[in-house]
C-alpha cells in the first residue's frame, strides 16, 4: 500500500474516529464521502468499508459509554432486534441499486440530516429578549 495512501486513511480514521464518538454522529457520515471523494472508492465499496470500520469503533465507544452508565439498554436490544433484519434487507437493496443512484440518495439523506441538524441548532441558540442598541 503506497505510503501517501496509508496516511490519509490513518487521518481520516483519526477525525472520523474523534468527530463520532464526540458528536455522537455515525462514523459513515464522514468515512463514506471521505472514501468517495478523497480516495476513490465507489459508493458501495465506501459503505461495505464504513461499515466495517464502524464495528470496532462502536465495540470500544460502546465499552466506554456503558461504563459511564449512559446507556439506555433496553432500547439499544429492542432497536438492534428490529433493525439486524432490515439492516440485511438494506444491504441487498444497496448491492442491487445503480450505485450514481446510490450516491445521489445517499447525498440527498445527507443534505436532510444536515438541515434538520441545523434547524433543531438554530432553535436552540441563546436569544437576547432585549437587544442593547448604542446610541452614543
Amino acid at each position: 500500500m503506497d505510503p501517501a495512501l496509508i496516511v490519509g486513511l490513518v487521518v481520516l480514521g483519526l477525525t472520523a474516529g474523534t468527530l463520532a464518538s464526540t458528536l455522537g454522529v455515525g462514523g459513515g457520515i464522514i468515512y463514506i464521502p471521505a472514501l468517495v471523494a478523497l480516495f476513490g472508492f465507489s459508493q458501495i465499496e465506501a459503505q461495505g468499508t464504513s461499515l466495517a470500520i464502524i464495528l470496532p469503533t462502536a465495540i470500544l465507544s460502546t465499552i466506554v459509554h456503558a461504563r459511564a452508565k449512559r446507556i439506555e439498554w433496553k432500547v439499544a436490544a429492542l432497536v438492534g432486534i428490529i433493525g439486524v433484519p432490515f439492516a440485511i434487507l438494506g444491504a441487498k437493496t444497496a448491492l442491487a441499486m445503480d450505485q450514481d443512484l446510490l450516491q445521489r440518495v445517499f447525498a440527498v439523506v445527507l443534505a436532510i440530516v444536515a438541515v434538520r441538524m441545523g434547524h433543531r441548532a438554530w432553535k436552540l441558540r441563546p436569544r437576547d429578549e432585549s437587544p442593547v442598541v448604542d446610541r452614543g
